[in-house]
C-alpha cells in the first residue's frame, strides 16, 4: 500500500473521500492504518485473517461504541475486493493520542478510573450470535500449554519461580459461572491511546468476543501503572477473588505475548516491535509485585 493506491482506492470505492489528505499512520499486527482528513481512519488488511476480523468490528463495534465513555473506532464505511485490492477494506473515525508503548501514563488514579469505566460499560452480557475466540474468554486451561512454554523461553529465570506460584494460583481459581460478557480482547498497550498523561481511546477491536471478563481485567496489570490496580478493581466492581486470580493469570499470558514480539523486534525480525519488551517485562513486574 501506498499513498498513491490508497487515493486509487478511495476515487473508486468512496470517491466523496478521495480528496481528503492521507498519510500513513501505523503498522499493526493485522492491518495497516492511514489517517484521512482530520477525524477518519482507512483499515486496510496485511494479513491473511485482518478482514475476517475487519467484518467482526464493521458489524459489532457501531452497536458497542455509543454506550463507551473512551473514543474507539468506529466503522463507517466498507470496501470490497477489486482488481487493484484483492482484500476489503474499512474506513473509521481517528481516535487521538499515542499509543501506550510509546507514552507513558503518568496519572495512575485517573488512568485507573477511566479503565474501569470503559471496561465496566463494555462488560455487559452478550447476545447470543456474539462472537466466540479460541483463545480470549475461555478457561485458562485451554491456553496452558502455551503459556508453559512460554514460561521456559522468555521469563528471565530470576523471576520464573514467583511467576508460575501466580499462574498456578489463577489456573486453581474457580471458572467464570456468569453469563458470556463483551470483551475487547486484546487490551495491551499497543492497543489504547494516551494524552495529557492518561489514557485517552481504545483500538483495534479485532479480537472483540463474548466470555470470561477475566481476560480483560488483565488491564489492571497490562496497563496500568504499579500500584493502580486497586483503584482500579475498586472502582470495576463485582470482581470476586477468583476473577481477580484468573485475571493475573490473563495477564502474564499476555506479558509472553509481548515479550516474544519485542524481542523480535530487538533483533529486526519481521513483525517485531522492540517498544513490546519492556511492555511484557513491565507487566510482569507489576503483576509480581501485587501478588506479594
Amino acid at each position: 500500500m501506498d499513498e498513491q493506491l490508497m487515493r486509487t482506492l478511495l476515487r473508486e470505492q468512496h470517491p466523496d473521500l478521495a480528496g481528503e489528505h492521507v498519510r500513513p499512520a501505523a503498522t499493526g499486527w493485522d492491518n495497516e492504518l492511514w489517517r484521512l482528513g482530520d477525524g477518519l481512519a482507512v483499515r486496510v488488511p496485511r494479513t491473511e485473517r485482518a478482514p475476517d476480523l475487519l467484518r467482526k468490528e464493521y458489524r459489532w463495534v457501531p452497536e458497542l461504541a455509543p454506550r463507551l465513555p473512551l473514543p474507539v473506532p468506529v466503522p463507517l464505511r466498507w470496501a470490497e475486493p477489486s482488481e487493484r485490492f484483492a482484500k476489503p477494506w474499512a474506513v473509521t473515525t481517528w481516535v487521538d493520542g499515542e499509543p501506550a508503548d510509546r507514552a507513558v501514563i503518568t496519572r495512575g488514579d485517573h488512568a485507573a478510573e477511566t479503565l474501569a469505566g470503559f471496561l465496566r460499560a463494555l462488560h455487559r452480557p452478550a447476545p447470543d450470535d456474539a462472537p466466540a475466540n479460541a483463545d480470549r474468554g475461555v478457561d485458562l486451561a485451554v491456553v496452558a500449554a502455551g503459556v508453559e512454554d512460554g514460561f521456559r523461553s522468555l521469563v528471565p529465570s530470576a523471576l520464573l519461580p514467583a511467576v508460575r506460584e501466580v499462574w498456578d494460583d489463577a489456573a486453581s481459581a474457580p471458572p467464570w459461572a456468569g453469563p458470556r460478557t463483551w470483551l475487547h480482547g486484546d487490551l495491551h498497550p499497543a492497543n489504547v491511546t494516551v494524552a495529557d498523561g492518561t489514557l485517552a481511546g481504545v483500538i483495534d477491536f479485532g479480537e472483540l468476543c463474548a466470555g470470561d471478563p477475566a481476560t480483560d481485567l488483565a488491564a489492571a496489570w497490562t496497563l496500568l501503572p504499579v500500584g493502580a490496580s486497586a483503584r482500579f478493581f475498586a472502582v470495576y466492581g463485582g470482581a470476586d477473588d477468583a476473577t481477580v486470580r484468573r485475571a493475573r493469570g490473563w495477564s502474564l499470558r499476555t506479558a509472553l505475548g509481548l515479550i516474544s514480539v519485542g524481542r523480535a523486534g530487538e533483533q529486526g525480525l519481521p513483525g517485531g516491535k522492540p517498544t513490546w519488551l519492556p511492555a511484557g517485562l513491565g507487566t510482569i513486574d507489576r503483576v509480581l509485585a501485587d501478588a506479594g
